[in-house]
C-alpha cells in the first residue's frame, strides 16, 4: 500500500523522466492500490438462442436448456460498443501557477496521462483537445498503442498561455464531438459560471456525461500569504502591490461562492464536480473516471 501511495504522489511524479512513465506508475499505482484489476474493456450480453447446428462450439451449448428441453441450442450475444473518453484540458495561463515545484498545468496532465493510459489499455477509445479561450491542439478519438503516444506528445507540448476561456470552448465543441462518451475536463474553471453552466448542459443534451475535474493550488486554496506582495495578473495586463491579509477574507469569499455556484449546477446536472488539490495524490482522477465508466456501461446496455 505504501508504494502504492508513492505511485500516486505529485512530489513522485515530479521526478519522473517522461510522461509516458508519469502515466504508467500512476496507474500501477492505482490497481496495486485498489487490489483488482478495473478491466473495462469490451465485453458481451446475451441476445438470444438459436438451435445447434454440426460445427458449433460446445462451450456455447446451453446446457440447462438441454437438461429442461432436450434440445441443443446455442447462446448468441451482441458484443457492446467499447466507451470513448474526450480528455479536454485547459492550458491557459492560469493554470501555468504553482506554489510547488510542478504547476496546476503539470498535474492536468499527469492526470489525462493516466486516465488516456487506463482507457487505452482496456481497448476503449480515447482523444485530446488542448484549449485556451479556443482550441489549441487535437488528438482525434482512436485506440491502440500510436493513439496513447500522440495523446502523450500533445501533453507534453502544451504551454500555459492565453486568457482562460472554458465556458466558450465547451459550448463551441459540443457540437463538434460525434461519439458520444464521458467528457473529462481538467480546469481551474476561472471562468464566467453562466458560460461554463451552458456549454455544460450543450454537452448533456448531446449525450456526453461531463466530469468536471478543477485543479487548484493549494495556495490559492488558503490564501496563506504574509508581508507585501507585488501580485501580476496572469491573464491580464498589470500588477498590484497589497497586503494579502487585507483581502484575504474576501477572496476566499469570492472563491468559495464561485465554486459553490458551479457544485450546484453540477449536481443540477447530474455531473461530477472533483475538486483536486495539486498536493494530493492524483488518485481521484482515476476514481471518478472508473466509476462513471462503470455507471455509463451499465446504462448504455440495450
Amino acid at each position: 500500500m505504501a508504494a502504492a501511495a508513492r505511485a500516486l504522489d505529485p512530489a513522485v511524479l515530479d521526478r519522473l523522466s517522461d510522461l509516458a512513465l508519469v502515466a504508467r506508475t500512476v496507474v500501477e499505482g492505482f490497481m496495486a492500490g485498489h487490489h483488482r484489476s478495473p478491466h473495462l474493456g469490451s465485453s458481451v450480453e446475451f441476445a438470444q438462442h438459436r438451435e445447434y447446428v454440426p460445427g458449433d462450439e460446445l462451450r456455447r451449448v446451453d446446457w440447462r436448456v438441454f437438461g429442461r428441453n432436450d434440445r441443443l441450442v446455442v447462446k448468441q450475444y451482441v458484443e457492446e460498443t467499447n466507451l470513448v473518453c474526450h480528455l479536454l484540458v485547459d492550458a491557459s495561463e492560469s493554470m501555468g501557477y504553482g506554489s510547488l515545484d510542478w504547476t496546476k498545468l503539470d498535474y492536468a496532465r499527469w492526470c489525462a496521462a493516466a486516465i488516456a493510459h487506463l482507457v487505452l489499455q482496456v481497448r476503449d477509445t480515447a482523444g485530446l483537445v488542448v484549449f485556451d479561450q479556443a482550441m489549441r491542439a487535437k488528438v482525434p478519438p482512436g485506440n491502440g498503442a500510436q493513439q496513447l503516444r500522440n495523446i502523450l506528445t500533445t501533453l507534453e507540448a502544451a504551454e500555459p498561455s492565453g486568457p482562460t476561456g472554458v465556458g466558450n470552448v465547451i459550448e463551441w465543441i459540443s457540437p463538434k464531438i460525434k461519439q458520444r462518451g464521458i467528457v473529462c475536463l481538467f480546469s481551474d474553471f476561472f471562468d464566467e459560471p453562466e458560460r461554463i453552466v451552458s456549454g455544460l448542459r450543450r454537452l448533456r443534451h448531446a449525450g456526453h456525461e461531463p466530469v468536471l475535474f478543477q485543479v487548484l493550488d493549494p495556495q490559492e486554496t488558503s490564501f496563506d500569504l504574509q508581508g507585501l506582495l507585488k501580485l501580476d495578473g496572469l491573464e491580464a495586463t498589470g500588477s498590484l502591490k497589497i497586503d494579502p491579509r487585507a483581502i484575504r477574507e474576501a477572496y476566499l469569499e469570492e472563491l468559495g461562492r464561485h465554486n459553490k455556484e458551479l457544485a450546484r449546477a453540477a449536481a443540477s446536472l447530474s455531473l461530477d464536480w472533483v475538486p483536486l488539490p495539486t498536493d494530493q495524490g492524483v488518485d481521484a482522477a482515476l476514481s471518478t473516471y472508473l466509476a462513471r465508466r462503470m455507471a455509463r456501461a451499465r446504462g448504455g446496455r440495450r
